[in-house]
């Protein structure tokens, strides 16, 4: 699975707008959008962020895994 996918599904299984989560991570929405759409690639900077405020493992947000921990 990209993981571009797992970004929406995550997003998706918490409950959140792409609005809420944006203003939790404090990112802009249109940089948020390119990630979860495939346009842009992910920083690991931003990859760890989001594995830490879904607490997943990067692998599982790589789509290398699906096991979240």
């Amino acid at each position: 699975m990209p993981y571009y996918r797992r970004l929406r599904d995550l997003r998706e299984d918490n409950d959140l707008t792409q609005n809420q989560l944006v203003e939790k991570l404090n990112m802009h929405k249109t940089t948020y959008t390119n990630y979860e759409q495939g346009k842009r690639d992910l920083p690991l900077s931003i990859a760890i962020k989001i594995a830490k405020f879904y607490n997943v493992s990067l692998d599982y947000l790589a789509g290398i895994t699906d096991i979240e921990k």
